[in-house]
């Protein structure tokens, strides 16, 4: 099937924001003392444009943040958080701020979560819980000044609605918010502290009555999805244990664009509040092969075109395969979360958000022809046209390779033009790595061709243009990303 687009380059567009580049995730905060960790989020900043990273763990005990001494008293160190935050700042980089775990001078109970054990029981004392706040925020306040703490985000705990992540009930969580909020703005009014960061787009309405009706402070919305959320997401008023014995089959099942579907009613819900998406992926489960692959890139050009004007931020899950929630894997391409892999090689997905960096900043009405899985992005900078193209369908769908026409009017005799791919044969490192033998632990040699075989190639593409009007023409496989590059 042929599949046409429409558009006229001398109508003006619409403001085109680029809000996926506010923040990107990472593991734990531990690992922001790697070197490696620190020179795969440069990167990353320097070449996608990451503006915030956000962690879990800022306070977990291996951290060193509180320890009791012999007699009862409390012993505050930032040491590592500094070093951190330092960093960060250093890179141009800044730290979207989550307030969790517990550390176990502090917690009352023992329940942790991950491989690296981090605490998820509600304060034994929340004045001492509250003390701890105060005094990290009054030395984040004098070590790097307010204007800058207050361009930053505080944001208490994460997924708090799941057990996994909470021992405590949504009224606890409230409690916890409150004290937390309180405690941050006893320091400065203007400091920004928002929630509830939950996963399936949860409690929102809730959070924010909370708020009025108690007087609490909320800056900002914030909250979590995947498309794998759906049958949860649909679900939403059974308890996880209640989800898991009546529909645990559909676990990983989603209708396409469901992602959008999930941010406009949260977007609805959030009302005039900022609303931050502070983690998302194209898949919640790990390992999933779909994250080393381009069906990931074409899933997030779908999403993020889909999103535009919805959100202030749009935080993807995370930029590195280095991530011990479960234990470091040591396979370069196990199916993790990350934009990188843990050698800091770009996968797909990496190459899309590439992509994504160099477009403009106004958008370009399309029209289509017939409905097909190929939709269209368009955007213009001075000078210069970029066609986005994805070929996305969900799992088990009939999808295709598609011939693309796209009639474009307001051309100059003289454009040229560059075309870009990713798919199966395009920037597709883990193919490589397969031809290679799949071998766990790499040489340099092998490490040298599988990075070459992640770089996006440009090529020329003929753009046949009369009185203005000019006519692009190619194939899509299924699953693919095209880049047209026209230079006016």
């Amino acid at each position: 099937m042929t599949v046409e687009f429409s558009l006229d380059t001398r109508i003006k567009g619409t403001p085109f924001n680029h809000y996926w580049e506010h923040c990107v995730g990472s593991c734990h905060a531990i690992m922001g003392t790697r070197q490696d960790w620190r020179e795969q989020l440069a990167k990353s900043h320097r070449e996608l444009g990451f503006q915030f990273v956000r962690f879990h763990g800022l306070l977990n005990d291996e951290m060193s943040i509180v320890t009791k001494e012999r007699d009862g008293s409390l012993r505050f160190s930032f040491f590592n958080i500094d070093s951190i935050f330092d960093f960060l700042l250093s890179i141009g980089m800044k730290p979207f701020i989550e307030l969790g775990f517990m550390p176990e001078a502090l917690a009352s109970g023992t329940t942790t979560c991950f491989h690296y054990k981090g605490n998820i029981t509600p304060p034994a004392d929340y004045d001492q819980w509250a003390d701890l706040i105060k005094t990290l925020t009054r030395h984040l306040v004098d070590r790097y000044g307010l204007p800058e703490v207050r361009s930053w985000f505080f944001e208490v705990w994460n997924e708090p609605n799941l057990k996994f992540f909470f021992d405590g009930t949504q009224e606890e969580y409230f409690k916890l918010y409150r004290s937390t909020c309180l405690a941050i703005k006893s320091i400065d009014s203007q400091l920004r502290v928002g929630g509830p960061a939950t996963s399936i787009n949860a409690w929102i309405p809730e959070m924010i009555s909370y708020c009025q009706q108690t007087g609490t402070p909320l800056d900002f919305v914030s909250t979590h999805h995947y498309p794998t959320d759906d049958p949860l997401w649909k679900n939403s008023d059974l308890s996880m244990e209640e989800f898991f014995a009546n529909f645990a089959d559909q676990f990983g099942t989603y209708e396409r664009g469901i992602l959008h579907k999930m941010t406009a009613k949260a977007r609805q819900e959030a009302g005039d509040l900022p609303l931050y998406y502070t983690e998302w992926n194209t898949s919640a489960v790990l390992p999933d092969p779909i994250h080393d692959e381009s069906y990931s890139a074409a899933l997030v050009a779908k999403t993020l075109a889909d999103n535009d004007g919805l959100v202030q931020g749009y935080s993807f899950w995370t930029f590195s395969d280095l991530f011990e929630e479960g234990g470091q894997f040591a396979a370069p391409f196990h199916g993790g979360f990350g934009l990188q892999n843990i050698y800091g090689i770009p996968k797909p997905t990496y190459r899309l958000f590439e992509m994504l960096h160099g477009l403009g900043d106004e958008r370009l009405e399309v029209s289509r022809g017939n409905g097909s899985s190929v939709e269209m992005l368009a955007v213009k900078k001075p000078g210069e046209i970029t066609l986005l193209v994805y070929n996305h369908d969900i799992p088990g769908s009939s999808i295709r390779q598609e011939e693309v026409i796209i009639n474009i009017a307001g051309l100059a005799e003289t454009t040229t033009a560059t075309i870009s791919r990713i798919d199966t044969d395009h920037a597709n490192p883990k193919q490589k790595w397969i031809e290679l033998g799949s071998p766990d632990y790499p040489d340099r040699k092998e490490l040298d061709q599988i990075n070459q075989s992640s770089q996006i190639v440009k090529q020329p593409i003929t753009v046949d243009v009369k009185n203005g009007n000019g006519t692009v023409q190619f194939k899509i496989p299924e699953h693919g990303v095209v880049l047209i590059k026209i230079v006016k």
